[in-house]
């Protein structure tokens, strides 16, 4: 006897359904599974098996095939071993074909019966809200997640025998329900706080001007002089996530299984910190088995690379990509995926490899070429992407003991949410939310300078020989600037300051 179940997979961060066929036929015993399942599909005959037994239910004693369908992708996970099992017990008549077509259904089995938790329950009830199904019936711990979308019913299950029940109408499932204001008005980020740094007051101004127009910073210091400290805090002044930026960060989030039992969204702008050792498949995302890089991970907020010129070189290269396209595409013999990659990079870094150089307080080690080799490991094109270089000196004893309150987050983030409603307004019409993503189209249009900005800019760029890419960063942050003053026009003194965090364009190595 054939009986059909509804399941789902997701292929990068969107979910497609999967008919999972269940054919029973007299023969001699087997159980064979196709449609290009993975390993972890095929060891799914042996927990479905001992779960439908330790459940009280028979498994036939006859020739079993499963289909996943469309059987020209490749199925990973455990996510198929409850619809596998259901299909299974509706093709030996224990419960009725029907309802079995009107739910997306997906569950790793234990072998007494209990439904484990599964990646990917967020874009699957996505897909099943856009396929206009009626619900999705998925493990109990998943539920959470599954349940800020608001037009389907998400129907938790903690056990074999509990859904049986509900399929021959023996029992209900309660629909799971998430305040989503509620997750919303929770205050993140309350141990962290741009009041706890002492002094450095112009590189705060820089974080300020790179928050209010998503840019790409870098900060260029000694050791110990509060790089890592300003880079934490920068997520602290972000404007807050809207509920579909949420959706995009969380499903990706869903995907690789980092969600905590009890989150059903992430709120909060993440911060990713990866090492210096990771390798290019780590940081940009691929494997065997593809999946999500640091660079998606830090979808809508922060990517910080602590130590940049200790990252392999061939790592920092593939960043180059995403950083102008805002998503990256791995391609592998049957398949191309694509992820997305929207994120704000923070790098720091020292100016040399003992640290010091150009500090007044210690004396530089290193030889000249010793630093210009340093230094060149972050190539040319991959500094041009970065719009703001910032200098970040020792603090003095007079900032480290000064009692004075500094600016907190809340103040800052304020300035920057007005910057970022300027821009919204801006852009309405467009698939861009800010001055860092405008093209030269939209350059040309939105930074228009007068002929003193004209003249000052012509001097920088004949002085300091930039690309073409620095001339655009550096109306890109002229143009924020401006924002943040609530000023139409952007003036000299805008791209005067614009011109200021262009500092390693400068041939500044005299020793």
């Amino acid at each position: 006897m054939l009986a059909k179940v509804l399941s789902s997979a997701v292929l990068g961060v969107d979910a497609y359904t999967v008919e999972v066929e269940v054919d029973i036929r007299h023969g001699l015993p087997s159980f064979q599974t196709v449609g290009l399942p993975e390993a972890a599909v095929k060891e799914s005959k042996d927990r479905v098996k001992s779960a439908i037994s330790n459940s009280g239910y028979r498994f036939p004693d006859d020739r079993i095939t499963v289909n996943l369908a469309p059987a020209d992708i490749k199925k990973e996970g455990t996510a198929f071993d409850l619809p596998i099992a259901l299909g299974i017990l509706a093709a030996t008549g224990i419960i009725p074909h029907e309802r079995l077509t009107e739910y997306l259904i997906l569950g790793e089995l234990s072998l007494d019966g209990r439904i484990k938790p599964v990646k990917g329950s967020l874009p699957i009830a996505l897909a099943a809200r856009d396929f206009q199904f009626r619900g999705v019936i998925i493990p109990k711990r998943n539920a959470r997640e599954a349940a800020v979308v608001k037009e389907i019913a998400v129907l938790p299950v903690s056990t074999l025998g509990e859904l049986v029940d509900f399929l021959c109408s023996r029992g209900a499932l309660q629909p799971e329900s998430v305040d989503v204001q509620t997750i919303f008005d929770q205050m993140p980020w309350d141990d962290l706080d741009f009041s706890d740094v002492k002094g450095q007051e112009h590189v705060k101004r820089a974080l300020e001007i790179a928050a209010a127009g998503a840019h790409n910073l870098i900060m260029i210091g000694p050791p110990g002089a509060g790089k890592t400290m300003l880079a934490k805090r920068i997520a602290t002044i972000l404007p807050r996530m809207a509920f579909e930026e949420a959706i995009e960060t969380t499903k990706i989030y869903s995907v690789v299984g980092m969600l905590r039992d009890d989150q059903a969204l992430i709120t909060s702008r993440p911060f990713r910190a990866p090492h210096h050792t990771i390798s290019d498949a780590g940081l940009i995302g691929g494997g065997h088995v593809p999946r999500p890089g640091e660079v998606s991970l830090a979808q809508n907020g922060v990517l910080f690379l602590d130590e940049l010129a200790e990252f392999k070189k061939n790592v920092l290269e593939v960043l180059r990509q995403p950083m102008e396209d805002g998503h990256v595409t791995i391609a592998r013999a049957l398949t191309s995926i694509t992820y997305p990659a929207r994120f704000m990079l923070v790098a720091a870094m020292n100016p040399c490899p003992c640290g010091y150089f150009s500090d007044p307080n210690h004396e530089c080690t290193c030889a000249y070429t010793r630093i210009q080799r340093y230094r060149s490991k972050v190539s040319g094109p991959l500094m041009d992407r970065i719009d703001i270089h910032v200098d970040v000196p020792a603090v003095q004893y007079k900032d480290l003991a000064s009692q004075d309150d500094a600016e907190s987050s809340e103040k800052i983030r304020q300035r920057v949410n007005r910057s970022r409603a300027v821009q919204s307004e801006r852009f309405k019409r467009t698939k861009i939310y800010s001055n860092a993503q405008m093209n030269n189209r939209q350059i040309k249009k939105y930074c228009p300078i007068d002929q003193d900005a004209h003249s000052l800019l012509e001097m920088a760029i004949d002085k300091l020989g930039l690309s073409a890419r620095a001339f655009n960063r550096i109306l890109k942050i002229a143009r924020t600037i401006a924002d943040l003053e609530e000023i139409e026009d952007i003036t000299a003194h805008h791209v005067s300051e614009a011109i200021q965090y262009r500092s390693l364009d400068r041939n500044n190595l005299s020793v």
